[in-house]
């Protein structure tokens, strides 16, 4: 159930990031893309499921040692 959890949050972030990242200052550096097979940097993100939203933040550490399919849904909860 977390991971849908996690799913969720990153599908409603996934719209308002590409916002602000199209609207950041160009004096802020954006890190290298991670190589393939290299562990992804623990973050956080504010949880949502069906029911509305998560009261703790999701955390990439909350998963250690599991599985993790990060999903992007960019059209989710939009009109198109």
């Amino acid at each position: 159930m977390r991971s849908t959890w996690l799913a969720s949050t990153l599908a409603l972030a996934a719209g308002p990031t590409t916002a602000l990242a199209q609207a950041a200052p160009a004096q802020q550096q954006t890190p290298p893309p991670l190589e393939v097979g290299a562990a992804a940097p623990d973050f956080s993100l504010p949880g949502a499921t069906r029911y509305g939203v998560v009261k703790n933040p999701i955390r990439l550490s909350d998963f250690k040692g599991k599985t993790v399919v990060l999903a992007f849904f960019f059209k989710a909860r939009t009109k198109g």
